[in-house]
């Protein structure tokens, strides 16, 4: 027992890693299970411009809840809008609304919900239906009640008619199939890499191949290539499985699916080799790995809604792959988004994949040459 304690001591990259770890899990944890979904992307398309409808905008806008990233001036704009990931949802306010209020008549607004992440699109829609039920309360109230204090009100008012896309029965596995493609993938693809080279310096195998007549390059090519191989298969026989056995179905193009995943393996294969490269032990490296793959699935949006973050952790998801290639294989396996529509989100995903691999690159020369 005693031995066990002095060889933990003696680990200086395992100990803070046992500490740190939990002290993580319950920082991030408690921020984003214990906080609301808030700041959610919204589409405004206003046909009546009125006053009364800038109200609506406003009341919308002020809740916390909606932060409006767009005002389409027409149908198309707005979807492309939807497609593109720019805005989760939207509403629709008819002309004549402000007629309506006024001749205590009903009124309808249109609420259009992105539903490829359920999750999210259920607590938007949730939020918006509440806003127009208290919108409702104020305008349509009687003489003689409060309005928006739970006074009486007239047999009329504001009605919300909720449309969701691209997943209108809001089925879970739909979006969290796409989801788990680039978890599984990104978890697969940097565990294997980092227990590669510290296996063979473990085992005392690194040096002997490197007294054989070939190259680091050699050496690394050997190295990667059967990864990417193995990575590739996952993926595909992964894409096999929910789409034929959970039967989420896909509508967009296997291209734009695949080279959004290539781009995150390259990107998970830089982060293994530069895990490999800094532990002593594959118990280091496993560590390690779960010690960066937490961070990535709680802040890039694969189990919780990046909108339930404070603001200043939510700025952190810029710098986490995960968060573009959610937006990417839920936008291409449900709303069949075109590359126009998603090349922020490959842009950035390239700029990540070769940095990180670069940069373990130029780390795994080194090592070596040391």
């Amino acid at each position: 027992m005693w031995k066990e304690f002095v060889q933990l001591r003696r680990d200086r990259s395992m100990l803070p890693l046992i500490f740190l770890m939990p002290i993580l899990q319950l920082i991030l944890f408690g921020y984003v299970v214990g906080s609301d979904v808030r700041n959610l992307k919204m589409a405004v398309l206003d046909y009546d411009n009125t006053v009364q409808s800038r109200q609506i905008v406003d009341t919308f806008q002020s809740s916390g809840y909606f932060t409006i990233v767009s005002r389409p001036t027409n149908p198309e704009q707005m979807q492309e809008a939807l497609d593109g990931s720019k805005a989760i949802i939207a509403i629709e306010i008819p002309k004549g609304l402000s007629d309506s209020i006024r001749q205590r008549r009903p009124a309808q607004i249109g609420v259009v919900v992105d539903g490829s992440d359920s999750r999210t699109s259920q607590v938007a829609a949730g939020y918006a239906q509440g806003i127009v039920a208290n919108l409702s309360s104020k305008f349509y109230a009687l003489p003689s009640a409060k309005p928006g204090a739970g006074g009486a009100t007239t047999p009329f008012g504001i009605d919300s008619q909720v449309r969701v896309l691209y997943n209108p029965t809001l089925r879970a596995v739909n979006t969290m199939v796409p989801a788990l493609l680039a978890f599984i993938l990104l978890m697969s693809a940097q565990n294997l890499m980092s227990q590669a080279i510290v296996k063979e310096r473990e085992r005392g195998t690194l040096e002997q191949l490197f007294v054989t007549p070939i190259g680091r390059t050699d050496y690394l090519l050997g190295k990667l290539i059967p990864y990417t191989l193995v990575a590739a298969a996952q993926v595909v026989v992964a894409f096999a499985v929910g789409t034929l056995w959970f039967r989420v179905p896909f509508r967009g193009t296997i291209l734009i699916t695949f080279g959004g995943l290539m781009l995150l393996m390259v990107a998970a294969l830089g982060l293994g080799m530069l895990v490999s490269l800094m532990s002593k032990t594959r118990q280091q490296a496993q560590q390690t790995s779960m010690f960066l793959q937490m961070p990535m699935m709680m802040l890039g949006g694969f189990m919780f809604p990046i909108e339930a973050l404070p603001r200043w952790l939510y700025f952190v998801t810029y710098l986490i792959p995960l968060r573009y290639i959610l937006v990417i294989v839920r936008s291409n396996f449900l709303k069949g988004s075109p590359f126009s529509a998603l090349w922020p989100q490959f842009l950035a995903l390239a700029i990540f994949a070769v940095g990180i691999f670069f940069f373990g690159l130029s780390r795994f020369h080194k090592q070596l040459a040391d």
